[in-house]
């Protein structure tokens, strides 16, 4: 039988990047995979044969090197309307949108690698295979999705729909995409069931980014405007995030995670210093701090005699509030704290911006952070890195969201995300209750705010670029880094169950991370390095 293979590439328009692992690789799948991802499909399945086939591709250790060459740009090789998948789903006005795969054949999908200078073979092998996983991610999450709204033919016929929507907003198809808009209207509420309130948010970023869609045969995406906050929407924000924080495991999580390997970091020295990249999201009061405060206090023996944190961030007026409370905090304990903050954001941060005095212990804390800054040349991220590393701490606290909403084609960004908070926004449907306020609040201006961000940017627009677990350790790794793995499961089992009484919420350990989670769908994870 002969081994046919589709390239699998974005859809016109889609941004790919400039990371050399993730341009110029498109993972080729058998043909079976692109029928499967039609939501109206009755059966969602996986190609074994096709499966092992790639893997098999992927191992074989007999690929000649000097076979691989150049190759020209995907849109002088395929034209401009190579699409993500293909779909011949007719639109409910009776139209249809053909998004149709270039095929290649198997001999060809090794040379169609394109190796670019300074990247090693492995690491396009690497890339291959995440191509790959994030193909069989999509329809693994279309599948999970689905299962989860089964009982409710309501609720499954607007899983479907939204994924069609995707789909027609992904092909640049605006008729039909703006009619199934239109049908997503009068079915995603804001006050109805978890799923149709997080609909309502993915059906109002499809909405953003089809307005930004230019017409077929062009390149690409208009450019996203810049984001233009009003005092009041901040405002807002503010006020969910707080409530966030109160209501939710989440950040807290994250905290009591980074102070208890902080303490440890800390045991025994005389002389400590903590650099927070972004003062913990600007929550007001300083509240992480306020509680390794009160753990240095209590704490046997003698407290350290000097205490300092250096808050990194871009609102200055904050966070000099934020450290005049912690200073006077700190006093009514007995301890020394010096308060001193930098004004900057993380990708123009440099060494000499900390300061640093002989004989103390640095540690570095960031929480929810730098995923800002993975951006397409990941540059800026490496530049964070690499001042991280140059200030030398004893330990860096990395508390990130555990999710793959930055891969490089949209369709499978979406339909992680829409798995992702799914799970968030059931675990608020079991939290409070459904006519709460506070949970509109949480929804409405904090988490519709990401999801709009992930679904509708492009470009240094797109700011929540959240990854997973295994994705950061290489990121580390590749910047200087050696994992510290954290040993304080059954602590962190314990603060869960005192701070939140819902079963639905799950701490567990993976490879030396703590990763927070909601019925098994892992939403935050805890991680710590050394240089």
């Amino acid at each position: 039988m002969a081994n046919v293979f589709l390239s699998l590439e974005p859809c016109n328009g889609d941004q790919i990047g400039y990371d050399p692992l993730e341009n110029g690789l498109y993972l080729s799948h058998h043909k079976e995979l692109s029928n499967s991802l039609n939501p109206y499909t009755s059966v969602l399945k996986r190609n074994a044969a096709s499966n092992s086939m790639m893997i098999s591709t992927l191992s074989n250790g007999s690929w000649d090197f000097k076979r691989l060459r150049r190759t020209p740009s995907l849109g002088e090789s395929f034209g401009s309307n190579s699409t993500f998948y293909s779909t011949d789903s007719s639109s409910s006005s009776g139209g249809s949108s053909n998004c149709s795969l270039p095929r290649i054949g198997s001999t060809n999908s090794v040379n169609s690698l394109s190796l670019k200078p300074g990247v090693h073979f492995r690491d396009h092998v690497w890339a291959l295979n995440q191509r790959y996983l994030a193909a069989e991610a999509i329809e693994e999450t279309a599948a999970d999705i689905i299962n989860q709204e089964e009982e409710n033919g309501e609720g499954m016929k607007l899983v479907q729909l939204l994924i069609t929507c995707a789909e027609a907003v992904a092909c640049r198809d605006k008729s039909r995409a703006s009619v199934l808009l239109s049908e997503l209207r009068g079915s995603a509420l804001v006050f109805g069931t978890s799923f149709q309130r997080v609909a309502s948010c993915f059906m109002q970023g499809l909405a953003d980014r089809l307005a930004m869609v230019q017409p077929l045969g062009t390149v690409g995406y208009v450019s996203t405007p810049a984001m233009n906050k009003t005092d009041i929407a901040l405002e807002k924000k503010e006020e969910a995030l707080r409530l966030l924080y109160e209501i939710c495991p989440h950040i807290q999580f994250g905290h009591f995670v980074a102070n208890c390997s902080i303490l440890e970091a800390f045991e025994g020295e005389s002389f400590i210093h903590v650099v927070d990249l972004g003062m913990s999201l600007g929550l007001p009061n300083g509240h992480q701090w306020r509680r390794l405060i009160q753990s240095l206090a209590n704490q046997p023996g003698q407290p350290p005699r000097r205490l300092r944190i250096t808050a990194v961030g871009q609102n200055i007026g904050k966070l000099l509030i934020i450290g005049d409370e912690l200073e006077a905090y700190a006093r009514s304990l007995g301890i020394n704290l010096e308060f001193s903050a930098v004004e900057s954001n993380l990708e123009n941060l440099k060494p000499k911006d900390i300061k640093i005095y002989d004989g103390e212990v640095l540690v570095v804390n960031s929480i929810l952070q730098l995923h800002c800054v993975v951006k397409e040349s990941r540059g800026a991220l490496n530049s964070v890195l690499q001042v991280v590393h140059e200030l030398s701490p004893k330990i860096l606290v990395l508390v990130e969201q555990d999710s793959s909403h930055n891969g490089p084609f949209f369709l499978g960004r979406f339909m992680d995300a829409l798995h992702y908070y799914s799970a968030i926004f059931d675990s608020l449907d079991v939290m409070l209750p459904k006519y709460d306020t506070r949970r509109a609040k949480i929804e409405q201006f904090y988490f519709a705010e990401e999801i709009k961000n992930i679904v509708s940017c492009e470009g240094p627009a797109r700011v929540e670029r959240h990854e997973r677990v295994d994705q950061w350790r290489r990121r580390m790794s590749r910047a200087g880094f050696q994992a510290a793995p954290i040993k304080m499961v059954s602590q962190a089992k314990q603060w869960l169950a005192k701070v939140n009484g819902h079963e639905g919420f799950t701490i567990t350990e993976e490879k030396g991370c703590l990763v927070l989670g909601w019925k098994s769908k892992p939403i935050v994870a805890a991680s710590c390095w050394k240089c």
